[in-house]
């Protein structure tokens, strides 16, 4: 993986990181936070959506979506365990 790579992988993640607070109100994890958000949420989505068989393309955008939505799964799972 070149740097470009990694550095395409990290705004993504933060990107995704960020809309997922802003979907979910009440979360907001700072730079480093919404990175690992979003691409820990990539992750959640990359399992999540093969396994319902949802597709949502290729490209730049459609791996922002994706990693947003698996954000958002982890921060309501987040908030659910917090509120237990």
């Amino acid at each position: 993986m070149g740097i470009e790579s990694i550095l395409v992988f990290l705004i993504v993640g933060a990107i995704a990181g960020w809309l997922a607070g802003l979907i979910v109100s009440g979360f907001g994890f700072g730079l480093v936070g919404n990175i690992v958000v979003g691409i820990v949420g990539a992750f959640i989505a990359g399992f999540l959506f093969p396994a319902i068989g949802v597709s949502l393309g290729s490209g730049i955008l459609a791996a922002i979506l994706h990693a947003t939505i698996g954000a958002v799964v982890l921060l309501v799972l987040i908030k659910v365990i917090k509120r237990a």
